[in-house]
């Protein structure tokens, strides 16, 4: 079974994204909604919160694990990777692997935009992994912290998320950025928003559609291993918390109603 998890709702456009990719493999995902956001809590408290969440995923008889939260894979630790013995997969590698495309395809130095959460951009993990595959490019980090309790609270269209995404966006902009990693799950379902604020030239990245086809490759390439997942296409949902803006943008997120069972 695929275990999935985040913070909060935002990583679900990361297992819809796999369910469209995977539709017949089970998967369960978990959603730490009571301790939400991550990206403003230290490193430690955020490695020890994925060592908590792994450990629940794996309880529930998860075998393969996506970090869908880019704060906790920023900052885990190899020591907490390490300990447990499952292929895990993070939305941040597949994303600047599709960075190093864009560089190789247009031949020629990228300005890469990158917004995440506090955690995410102090950790400096996009710039270090970029500039280790595309030396010549030239990346620029801004963090959005408000974004996330705006996503969670289903305020996908109001006009002071508007506001706030234009001014966050701004500085990105005036610098000309040519691609922009969106370094947080949660930031997909305002998409609609950033492209027309960030230019219609610029390509977004959306590290849900890139893990997801990252998987899909790996399974490809893993026969053996493919074959020992679940199939039946059953999908369970846990979370820390239930509240009606979840349950709200869980739907909006999936095109149904989606079950959150708190624990």
């Amino acid at each position: 079974m695929i275990g999935i998890f985040d913070s909060g709702v935002g990583g679900m456009t990361v297992a819809h994204a796999i369910e469209k990719a995977l539709p017949d493999l089970n998967l369960i995902y978990f959603g730490d909604l009571a301790r939400t956001p991550y990206g403003s809590k230290s490193c430690e408290t955020i490695d020890r919160y994925a060592r908590e969440n792994i450990d629940f995923l794996i309880s529930k008889g998860a075998t393969l694990i996506v970090i869908a939260c880019n704060s906790a894979a920023s900052v885990v630790t190899s020591k907490t990777l390490a300990a447990f013995d499952l292929p895990v997969f993070d939305v941040i590698a597949p994303a600047v692997r599709r960075v190093e495309q864009l560089a190789g395809n247009s031949g020629k130095k990228l300005r890469v935009g990158v917004i995440g959460t506090r955690a995410t951009v102090k950790s400096g993990v996009y710039a270090k992994k970029i500039g280790q595959v595309c030396p010549e490019s030239t990346v620029i980090s801004a963090a959005c912290p408000l974004l996330v309790p705006l996503v969670e609270e289903g305020w996908l269209n109001k006009r002071e998320t508007k506001m706030i995404l234009r001014r966050y966006l701004h500085p990105l902009r005036i610098k000309q950025v040519e691609a922009l990693v969106l370094g947080c799950t949660h930031y997909p379902l305002l998409k609609g928003l950033i492209q027309p604020k960030i230019g219609k030239r610029v390509t977004v990245i959306d590290s849900s559609e890139e893990v997801a086809a990252s998987l899909k490759h790996y399974l490809e390439t893993h026969s053996e291993f493919a074959g020992s997942l679940e199939k039946g296409g059953e999908k369970r949902f846990f979370v820390s918390d239930v509240t009606d803006a979840a349950t709200l943008t869980a739907k909006k997120i999936f095109g149904r109603p989606i079950k959150l069972t708190r624990i």
